[in-house]
């Protein structure tokens, strides 16, 4: 109740102050959009207020998961937001990044607010460390797999060779042109990418998602050997992660296919052919789809393996 009644204030003080909060490669949004996130926090309210009266019956669990829906598709560009911090860099709008990491926010507690009103009562019994399905290690697999010629293509450029008609020094030039911070451009001087080294943490969080290790940590490290892994820890990451990259990497997939069959035009942007801008979007937008699916999976199966049982209270006179 008190995260629909922040975010309901939130959208109405941006919408009568004409202050955007969709920005879109840069450019502003239409600051109308502050009404919407009004009816969307306004409606959260409305159903938080009925559940408290009546419970959670259908009707209410439907406008609970269409508001957890919306909220979700509100934090789009959360990811971005946190890795363009993360590198030091400055984000599109100060209040476009608080919007979406206040409606990540919402989105977790409505889900989690839904699912505890399901639970039956009793006791919670951790379960013990356990690996993923044969299926869900094989979505990990793909996913992992899935970034090589993306990380390799980087690589190449960090290191100063050419990949589609763009050389090393090429992409620096290009990546200062466009703002990049100094942790970057320091990070491309050493010959990494920091886009490559995102990729290898994305990929040990997708295997700690999926292997015993991940809810617990390993047997190597003896000062820690035991210790139980909160499971929000890695659901978080996982969870906005996946939120990101899939629909962005799917779509994107799907523009490149209209693209390669002349549906649509590839913009050439910073390379010297829509060719090369084509090529270069395949491999990274192909990525971004394999790889947000694969974490998808992970994270619904670490979030049922790692689920408390619940068992009755027995009283024993």
């Amino acid at each position: 109740m008190l995260w629909a009644v922040v975010y309901a204030g939130f959208g109405l003080a941006c919408a009568l102050s004409g202050t955007p909060l969709l920005y879109l490669g840069g450019a502003p949004g239409p600051p109308a959009l502050g009404w919407a996130v009004v009816a969307v926090g306004a409606l959260a309210a409305v159903a938080c207020c009925a559940v408290k009266r009546s419970g959670l019956r259908p009707a209410i669990r439907v406008v609970l998961g269409a508001v957890c829906l919306l909220a979700g598709l509100a934090a789009f560009g959360l990811l971005m937001d946190l890795i363009t911090l993360a590198f030091g860099q400055g984000v599109d709008s100060g209040v476009a990044a608080a919007h979406h990491a206040l409606a990540a926010v919402g989105a977790v507690l409505l889900a989690g607010h839904a699912r505890s009103l399901r639970r039956p009562s009793g006791a919670a019994v951790r379960r013990p460390p356990s690996a993923a399905s044969r299926r869900v290690q094989l979505a990990a697999c793909a996913g992992t797999v899935s970034f090589l010629p993306y990380a390799a293509m980087k690589l190449i450029w960090a290191s100063g060779g050419t990949f589609a008609g763009m050389t090393g020094e090429e992409m620096r030039a290009t990546s200062k042109r466009n703002g990049a911070s100094g942790i970057w451009l320091t990070l491309e001087s050493w010959g990494l990418d920091g886009t490559a080294l995102l990729a290898a943490l994305g990929v040990f969080l997708l295997w700690g998602l999926v292997r015993p290790w991940g809810q617990a940590f390993p047997r190597w490290t003896p000062w820690l050997s035991g210790r139980r892994v909160p499971r929000w820890l890695p659901l978080t990451p996982a969870l906005v992660g996946a939120a990101s990259l899939a629909p962005y990497g799917v779509l994107g997939v799907g523009y490149a296919a209209l693209a390669a069959t002349g549906v649509v035009t590839m913009p050439r942007g910073d390379f010297h052919s829509p060719s090369d801008a084509l090529l270069v979007a395949w491999i990274g937008l192909g990525a971004f789809a394999v790889y947000g699916v694969a974490l998808a999976v992970a994270a619904r199966s670490y979030w049922l393996r790692t689920d408390p049982v619940r068992r009755e209270h027995v009283n024993v006179e």
